[in-house]
């Protein structure tokens, strides 16, 4: 007959209680998975590493991409290739260098290149004018100077395998993923198993256009990974030719230490890019863009030792104390892997998220 009026006010049918039990097992089932979670958010400024380290972060934990995202990959390849090269010959006016005079009549076809589709193999007649372009001494010069123009790092890479990449049956290795660039736009989040928690790790766009989403990420955050990129000290961006990458990264490292949001939430600041910094210090001289700088030229060691005490002493400036803040020098993924270097980058990231 349905609920009627008690001595004790409403009385409460069989479906209603059921429905309330149901309702709060639910809710112990969420709070339960949620203190199982970590939330981990990937800042920096962009070309730091952030998106090579969420790549490198699913190999390490043997989260297999599809096959559409391989594709993807493929796709993204072939335009690494034609759109790098293409940055290359764009930025040589502004160095008033010029494509040697054997080699004009190629540079259009690499300009006007289109992305493949799928299924599409890279089209051959393009590799031996990659090849031949790729090895004109002005195009090297030009790319020698790479930090005048923000030009990409993983050309070196592509180009001294293009025969292989060039084979009607190519489909990209774990390398060729690892070293794939694109803009990340937007948020992209992924889920790790990390021994019995639940890693939620968010990446969002390191461009200047994208920091405004990244308010939008900053709740119930439980570790911040914040990538610095060690060889961007001499480094412009790419949406600003006029500004230094290390002080954008420093820009953004002194907001994140004062930010309200973050008072209790742990810090792990990868200085990455080791290898590429400590080529890059034989040639560059870390004073021409940090005066204050008084270690010898060509020192990597005291160059990363000088660059650590920066960031710290900002997160000093910022009462951190009451927070971990970890720091590590890390090579990820994209420029010469090795075991230890991923088992190292796993166990300060675990070290963090189980403080």
């Amino acid at each position: 007959m349905g609920a009627c009026m008690s001595s004790g006010g409403l009385e409460v049918s069989e479906e209603e209680k059921r429905l309330h039990r149901e309702a709060e097992k639910n809710l112990k089932e969420a709070k339960l998975k949620l203190q199982k979670q970590v939330k981990v958010l990937l800042l920096g400024s962009g070309d730091s590493g952030k998106s090579t380290i969420l790549k490198q972060m699913r190999l390490i934990h043997r989260v297999p991409f599809s096959s559409q995202e391989i594709e993807s990959y493929r796709q993204l390849v072939f335009n690494n290739l034609t759109h790098g090269l293409s940055n290359v010959i764009d930025a040589m006016e502004d160095m008033d260098l010029d494509v040697s005079e054997e080699n004009k009549d190629l540079v259009q076809m690499i300009q006007d290149a289109s992305d493949i589709k799928d299924g599409e193999p890279f089209p051959l007649e393009f590799r031996d004018v990659l090849r031949r372009l790729w090895e004109d001494p002005n195009i090297q010069t030009a790319y020698s100077r790479g930090n005048e123009a923000a030009l990409p790092e993983n050309l070196n890479y592509y180009f001294a395998d293009l025969d292989r990449l060039f084979e009607r049956t190519y489909e990209p290795n774990e390398q060729d993923i690892v070293h794939a660039r694109a803009r990340t736009i937007g948020i992209t989040e992924t889920v790790f198993t990390l021994r019995d928690h639940e890693m939620l790790m968010v990446d969002v766009g390191g461009q200047k256009s994208e920091r405004r989403k990244w308010i939008h990420c900053f709740q119930d955050v439980t570790s911040i990974l914040f990538l610095v990129s060690l060889s961007g000290f001499d480094q412009c961006l790419v949406e600003d030719k006029d500004a230094n990458q290390m002080q954008d990264a420093m820009t953004i490292w002194d907001s994140i230490c004062h930010s309200q949001w973050f008072k209790q939430t742990s810090i792990i600041l990868f200085l990455n890019k080791n290898d590429l910094f400590e080529r890059k210090v034989q040639h560059s001289d870390i004073r021409n863009f940090f005066p204050d700088y008084d270690g010898e030229a060509g020192d990597a060691k005291a160059g990363r030792e000088y660059f650590r005490k920066r960031f710290a002493r900002l997160a000093q400036k910022a009462n951190a104390k009451e927070r971990e803040i970890y720091i590590q020098y890390v090579t990820i993924g994209s420029y010469s892997v090795t075991t230890a270097t991923d088992t190292a980058m796993l166990r300060v990231v675990m070290a963090a998220v189980e403080e």
